[in-house]
């Protein structure tokens, strides 16, 4: 997959001034760090992934699991230039089957996840809900121009260590993941309100100077024993920079009374941070009666003809649960 880095050079703010304490919701915020070379992107989200969670009143687990590939997803494709998207999407043996989070540039978001009840029970943590298969990430540009996908191993690890596996393997860029997700109960009106919140950061080493950012080679595997595995002194600054996210807890990114902009200042204020125009994300299913109209259209006859039932057609979209009927002459079968 070919990098689709997030250059602030055009939005950069030259004016100088205090983190606003005010949090925003929904938003992706890129920040560099230049004193280390550093570049990164922060992910909250709010009443948006509540939307994306609660039309399918997934399980606690999945709902959790779900919203981590979310944030994950907002992390990576808001970095795209063009009007495109970004589709993550797991396939495993666990008992969270699939998973697919579909972002259209630049800030539309709808998931899915297929998931089986009765195996959910026995799995503890992300790993486990997993299982073992491949995490793809598909960057689609349009119908004129080429797809790029890149793959990685899920082997009972978390999203974190994939995020992590796919830019050691693919994109050699050393790059640090934080992911997130939790209930928030808050009090409105007459009583308690849940809801679920998420937040992540990205942090990438991105020194002028290429040498600086070498990573040490992959492990040889079937290599003879006695082998020497390759190793490379990192760079001090990145050192630091994974330190600081290292700092990070999972209270600090989806704590809803702290702004985006004093989180970033606390872990980086000693260095200086530049903090850049934020990005909004919206809950958005692109399906349409139109579109499932012309779907059905696509099958054979005899298919349509088979999709009746008391007399209409029923179609009901798996990202956001919205049913559409159709007459059997709105979907040409008389």
């Amino acid at each position: 997959m070919t990098s689709q880095i997030f250059d602030p050079a055009a939005l950069r703010e030259p004016s100088v001034r205090a983190p606003s304490s005010v949090p925003v919701d929904d938003a992706v915020i890129p920040f560099e760090v230049g004193a280390l070379d550093l570049r990164g992107r922060l992910t909250r989200l709010g009443p948006a992934l509540d939307e994306l969670l609660a039309r399918h009143d997934y399980p606690a687990p999945v709902a959790k699991l779900l919203g981590e590939a979310i944030v994950l997803t907002t992390l990576l494709g808001s970095s795209l230039k063009f009007e495109g998207r970004f589709i993550l999407q797991t396939q495993t043996d666990g008992p969270v089957s699939f998973l697919i989070v579909d972002f259209r540039a630049p800030a539309r978001l709808r998931a899915y996840a297929r998931f089986d009840e009765a195996r959910l029970g026995a799995a503890s943590d992300a790993g486990a809900l997993l299982g073992r298969g491949h995490l793809a990430m598909t960057i689609d540009q349009g119908p004129d121009m080429s797809r790029y996908q890149g793959l990685v191993a899920l082997e009972g690890g978390s999203l974190e260590d994939a995020a992590h596996e796919y830019f050691l393997r693919s994109e050699q860029i050393p790059t640090r993941v934080r992911l997130a997700v939790g209930e928030e109960w808050r009090r409105e009106g007459d009583g308690p309100k849940r809801g679920w919140r998420g937040g992540g950061m990205l942090l990438q080493f991105l020194p002028k100077a290429p040498e600086r950012a070498r990573q040490a080679d992959l492990h040889p595997g079937d290599a003879p024993d006695g082998e020497a595995v390759h190793s490379v002194t990192e760079d001090d600054a990145w050192v630091e920079g994974q330190s600081l996210i290292g700092t990070v807890e999972d209270l600090e990114l989806i704590d809803p009374d702290l702004s985006g902009e004093r989180l970033l200042y606390r872990l980086f204020h000693e260095r200086g941070v530049t903090v850049f125009s934020s990005q909004a994300l919206h809950a958005r299913c692109s399906c349409s009666r139109d579109a499932v109209e012309a779907m059905l259209k696509s099958f054979a006859l005899e298919d349509r003809s088979g999709m009746v039932q008391d007399g209409k057609v029923s179609v009901t979209c798996e990202f956001c649960n919205s049913v559409y009927e159709f007459t059997p002459r709105e979907a040409g079968v008389e």
